[in-house]
């Protein structure tokens, strides 16, 4: 009897650390299997141990949790592992289990749970685990046995598990197989809305936006008012570039949902992106209004406030936010660039130099850099980076990159070619790098390299409208390239219709087109959303071919008193103003 109520004891002792969060925590440790064995939490009650432990069995528990703690887990998995086949207690199996997950042992993985699921048949968790397990190794039949075992054993928490499960899966590139799984679990189980909301998702994932489509409507056939499926067809919409449609969906969705505060911020997103600022901003106060603790409410009206040019208000509400805990270092970063924006170098920078940890410590410490750089100061620009370079190993990219804009705006364009080209020796295709260092062959005449470098970027990003007006742009420099550079633009301002430097781009091309009334309509559009002096020099050219030489000479009072340096306006300034007579 000694023996056995010493067991006890000890069993107890080993398996007191197995209390921690479920299925997240057993993945989301994997990665560093440097720290300790994984721990799971134990959902059901514990079973009394049947079976009396030989001591061998007690002495191999003792050595197998004293390797994990060692990080010997080789030994503690087997250690846990021989325990659970010979003892009657579901505990022994997930500890198994969890450390053989942790190993990303999948043949110990499938062993431990197929043992835990034979001791504990209605377990909730070791079904999770036997789930996620199948759908991590490709297993279709089995992951579909273990999905729809957890619709029966939990149908109330089904969709919390489901997205659990999908959650982990999202960075392994599993989206394709998970769909189809799902495919097959609806089949038999077709009034379950998460299932077809999930499949929608995974189809977003692999850009089967049609699909994706059909999907959440089937998840919002059996249940309409669902505001996360609401959003994500308007999400959807979004993706084809639909603005009216998912404008029209969270309208609906709002009436529908007038309480939904998930919708409404959805809907400010959306209007933000549209450059519809004024009601966006609306829709926040309405937020503030309703919850005036909504903190995540007050910071967006701050940035909206700050994009409309009205900066006392975004700072009253930034210097709110200042006592919130995990919102003190955003808001100190933006009140830095509320006085860098009024010229008060100083106390902008005051306010970046305090942020010194936390996430936004680096951004902090890059919005210093800038603004040294921006007044010219660049030795102590260069060395604050030296600095950032040895604190910030992981953000060499970000260091390259700011340190290349530096050397641009002191016009040591070889300086910030070299560098550029030295780092994409290491990242070939990282695609900041080979805008910027297109950007640099532009400015050092080598037009072949910058059209290889932007149409590189295309042909693995496809969409991405910085590259298409780029190049667009840099192809209106010659009359063969017209054509060309108009089908970049075409999906550029398709992509983007309410950004500034596209519509200018796109307004350049019809004056190079002789279309001077469309090229005006469209330089008046960009310039009013974007008053910089490339657009103003575009647009002081058209006005000045069309006979309009007053408005173009008042446009250009404006804009060279505001930059007096722009090398557009200088240029339009010595070819048109001083130029012949």
């Amino acid at each position: 009897m000694l023996i056995i109520r010493l067991s006890s004891l000890i069993i107890l002792v080993l398996l007191s650390g197995c209390a921690s969060s479920p299925i997240e925590s057993v993945v989301s440790q994997e990665s560093d299997i440097q720290d300790k064995p994984v721990e799971t939490k134990v959902k059901v009650p514990p079973k009394e141990v049947k079976t009396a432990i030989a001591p061998e069995v007690l002495y191999m528990l003792l050595a197998a949790e004293l390797a994990g703690q060692r990080g010997q887990y080789e030994v503690a998995l087997e250690g846990y592992m021989e325990a659970a086949k010979r003892v009657d207690d579901p505990r022994f199996a997930e500890r198994a289990a969890s450390i053989a997950m942790y190993m990303k042992n999948s043949g110990k993985t499938d062993e431990a749970l197929s043992i835990w699921l034979s001791q504990d048949p209605k377990g909730v968790m070791p079904r999770k685990l036997a789930a996620l397990s199948a759908l991590r190794s490709g297993e279709k039949s089995l992951a579909v046995e273990h999905i729809n075992a957890l619709i029966k054993a939990d149908p109330v928490d089904f969709e919390d598990t489901l997205l659990e499960l999908v959650g982990v899966l999202q960075k392994e590139d599993k989206a394709a197989f998970v769909f189809d799984v799902l495919e097959t679990v609806s089949k038999t189980n077709a009034d379950i809305p998460v299932t077809y909301f999930v499949q929608s998702l995974l189809a977003m994932q692999i850009n089967k936006k049609d699909v994706a489509e059909q999907k959440v409507q089937k998840a919002l056939a059996l249940r309409p008012n669902w505001d996360s499926a609401l959003i994500l067809q308007a999400q959807i919409a979004l993706a084809a570039n639909d603005v009216g449609r998912a404008k029209q969906i969270l309208l609906d969705a709002s009436n529908l949902l007038p309480d939904s505060e998930k919708i409404k911020k959805m809907f400010g997103q959306l209007l933000v992106k549209n450059g519809e600022y004024s009601q966006a901003v609306d829709i926040y106060q309405a937020l503030i209004t309703k919850n005036p603790k909504d903190t995540d409410a007050q910071f967006n009206l701050a940035l909206l406030n700050l994009q409309l040019g009205l900066d006392k208000k975004a700072e009253d509400l930034l210097t709110g936010l200042l006592g919130q805990a995990g919102w003190r270092e955003r808001a100190t970063l933006y009140l830095g660039r509320i006085e860098e924006s009024r010229g008060n170098s100083k106390k902008a920078l005051g306010w970046f130099d305090k942020v010194v940890e936390g996430p936004y410590a680096f951004e902090s410490a890059m919005s210093g850099v800038s603004l040294l750089a921006k007044d010219k100061q660049f030795n102590d620009a260069s060395s604050r980076l030296d600095s950032l370079t040895k604190k910030y190993p992981n953000q060499k990219l970000r260091i390259t990159l700011i340190r290349a804009s530096i050397y641009n705006q002191q016009g040591q364009f070889t300086k910030a070619f070299d560098l550029l080209t030295q780092g994409l020796v290491e990242q070939p295709d990282q695609k900041d790098l080979l805008y910027t260092r297109a950007i640099m062959a532009g400015r050092l005449g080598k037009l072949e390299l910058l059209k290889v470098d932007l149409k590189k970027i295309l042909l693995k990003y496809p969409d991405d409208f910085e590259a298409l007006n780029a190049l667009g742009y840099s192809l209106l420099d010659d009359p063969k390239s017209y054509d060309e550079a108009e089908i970049y633009l075409n999906k550029a301002l398709k992509l983007r219709p309410a950004e500034a430097i596209i519509i200018d781009s796109y307004g350049w091309l019809q004056f190079k087109l002789g279309r001077l009334d469309q090229a005006l309509s469209y330089l008046e559009q960009a310039y009013e959303k974007q008053p910089e002096g490339e657009i103003a020099a575009h647009l002081c050219e058209v006005l000045w071919v069309l006979g309009r030489q007053e408005e173009a000479k008042a446009i250009f009072s404006k804009a060279i008193k505001d930059n007096p340096a722009d090398e557009y306006l200088l240029g339009f300034q010595k070819r048109v103003l001083n130029g012949p007579k």
